[in-house]
This record gives C-alpha cells, sequence and structure tokens, in this order.
C-alpha cells in the first residue's frame, strides 16, 4: 500500500528509509512497472524512472554506535536534463533524556554527510530523505549551509497522527527546490513528502 500511495503521486524520484530486508521485495516488485531502476544500501533506498549507476554506500555512522548500521546512499541520477548526484539518508533520532534532547549523534551524523557533499565533484545534487531535524535546527548547519531548501510550503510531516514538524526533507545544490507538500498517511509514523525541483 505504501509503494502504491507513492508511485500514485507520480514523482521521478522515490527514497525510503527504514527499509527492512522482507519489506524489500514488495517495494521491488510493486514499483518495478514504473520505477525501474533502484539502488538500496543498508536501510535506505532509491527508485527512480532514470538510469542510475554508480551506487554506492555513505559512512554517515557515528562513532558511538557499535551495532550493525547503514543508513546513507550515494548514486548518480541520468536525467534528461543531465546527470544528477542523489543522496538519500536517516539521521539518528533526536532522544529525550532526563537531561534534555539529546543529539549529539545526529549533529556527528549530519557532519559526515555534509563533508560527503562539500566532495561531491558533481555541481546538481539532491538530497532526500529523514534528517530528524527542521530547516531551522542548527545540528543541520552542514547541511543546510551548503545547500537549497524549500522555497514554498510548510510539509509539516511527524509525528503523522498530529504532525507538528518537517523532520523529512528535500534540499539541492544547483537547483531550486520549489513548493514541498505531504502527501496522505501510509500508516508510517511519518507523512510522506512530496518536492518539486527545479534543476539550473
Amino acid at each position: 500500500g505504501t509503494a502504491r500511495a507513492l508511485a500514485d503521486a507520480g514523482p521521478d524520484l522515490i527514497a525510503l528509509e527504514e527499509l527492512v530486508p522482507r519489506a524489500l521485495p514488495v517495494y521491488e516488485k510493486t514499483l518495478a512497472p514504473d520505477y525501474p531502476y533502484h539502488a538500496v544500501r543498508g536501510t535506505v533506498g532509491l527508485w527512480s524512472r532514470h538510469r542510475l549507476t554508480d551506487a554506492r554506500p555513505l559512512d554517515i555512522k557515528p562513532q558511538g554506535i557499535t551495532e550493525a548500521w547503514s543508513r546513507g546512499l550515494r548514486t548518480v541520477v541520468h536525467t534528461p536534463r543531465g546527470e544528477i548526484a542523489a543522496y538519500v539518508a536517516h539521521l539518528p533520532s533526536v532522544r529525550v533524556r532526563a537531561s534534555g534532547l539529546a543529539s549529539s549523534w545526529r549533529d556527528e551524523s549530519a557532519g559526515l554527510l555534509g563533508k560527503a557533499i562539500a566532495a561531491e565533484k558533481r555541481d546538481r545534487l539532491i538530497l532526500l530523505g529523514d534528517l530528524n531535524g527542521t530547516v531551522d535546527d542548527r545540528g543541520l548547519s552542514p547541511l543546510t549551509s551548503r545547500l537549497n531548501v524549500a522555497e514554498r510550503g510548510f510539509a509539516f510531516s511527524f509525528p503523522a497522527g498530529f504532525p507538528l514538524a518537517r523532520i523529512d526533507q528535500v534540499m539541492a545544490r544547483s537547483a531550486a527546490v520549489g513548493h514541498i507538500r505531504t502527501l496522505p498517511a501510509t500508516g508510517s509514523d511519518h507523512l510522506p513528502i512530496a518536492a518539486r525541483i527545479a534543476l539550473g
């Protein structure tokens, strides 16, 4: 149902986070007719109408996490308007503790992602993912200082039952992220978001 709902919105790219192995064949089969190209690394994936090449994992794992953890992907999308580097990421959650909000892992992961984006040789770049922070969050400054954010729309995405903030983001370099909006609930604790991107 989630795969069909996302495909019905008609995007060129679909980024997914928290992919579990048992669900992957369902996404592959359901999305294949309209999205014949996909890349999955760890628990994140990208489905595309356009050919993908050079897919590889991104190392954005904070040092304090000792278990297996792979939440970053980088690939190249071959669009009719040229090649675009596409990044999909799922940053660690901000935890509520007795001492307050704990964001050090999220912030460290954002820093690693920002360094990877700064080193990207392709000029045009799109970042899609669950960044566990709003664009005004200083912890995401390694990203927001390098990338364009949505120009219009609120698209509050979390929590799905009563959305209070958008912690799921679409950002770009050498491209403009126009209107951003939410899609109907899918059963996830986040609402999906959709954005229109104008390539420079």
